[in-house]
């Protein structure tokens, strides 16, 4: 195999990965246009255990209490089978690498990269627990404003969304999705990107936004089956 340059910021996604957790990569836009954008609207639940007699105050307080279903994380290098991640990331070991949080109940990330050949897989699997509903709706909204250009996903949690962006350094292509789901109290993120370092380019957008998609629904069936 003959000797082939990285560029710069692709060798610096080959280093370890807490390393790279912290240093990140931040990608420019090229939006998913197979997707249609929006965002499904906010649900609001009521406790199941409420009668007729509770006052204002105390059917307030059993929502706020319905409302947080997840009360920790569960282990994220264990929510996507191994023969996903066999396709999505050819060469990696599928037990992943946990990135290091300060409070694992509230935050767990695993990575999973390889080279294989001149082709470059990454995929981090994150589960962020908030202390309502509410909230983690209001971080979702907040989160994909900030990742327009992408769609909606049906069926994901009780809301899902996935945009897919290029960037080019150094003449090399990076294509990267990103899918955030809402579950409940809970927000489900999903990052998949990939390059070719032999002829430049990226894989392509349907490539990217189903493997993320696929990811996703894995991690969410995970968090679902954690309660």
């Amino acid at each position: 195999m003959r000797s082939l340059p990285l560029p710069l910021a692709l060798t610096a996604r080959l280093t370890p990965v807490a390393v790279l957790a912290c240093a990140g990569w931040a990608m420019a836009s090229g939006p998913d246009t197979t997707a249609t954008a929006g965002t499904s609207g906010d649900t609001t639940k009521q406790s199941a255990g409420q009668s007729a007699g509770d006052t204002p105050s105390s059917s307030s307080a059993t929502g706020a209490a319905a409302t947080k279903t997840y009360t920790t994380s569960p282990a994220p290098c264990g929510s996507i089978p191994a023969a996903t991640l066999t396709s999505l990331v050819p060469g990696a070991k599928t037990a992943g690498k946990e990135i290091p949080s300060t409070d694992t109940k509230l935050r767990r990330t695993c990575s999973w990269n390889a080279l294989k050949g001149y082709d470059y897989r990454w995929l981090d699997v994150s589960f962020e627990i908030m202390d309502t509903e509410a909230a983690a709706a209001k971080e979702y909204r907040d989160r994909v404003a900030e990742k327009s250009g992408g769609g909606a996903v049906p069926g994901l949690g009780d809301n899902g969304y996935s945009v897919v962006n290029l960037t080019t350094q150094d003449k090399q292509q990076t294509r990267e999705g990103v899918v955030m789901a809402q579950v409940s109290n809970a927000l489900v993120i999903v990052t998949y990107n990939g390059s070719d370092f032999e002829n430049k380019k990226a894989p392509g957008t349907d490539e990217i936004n189903k493997g993320a998609i696929k990811a996703a629904k894995s991690a969410v069936a995970a968090l679902q089956g954690s309660r």
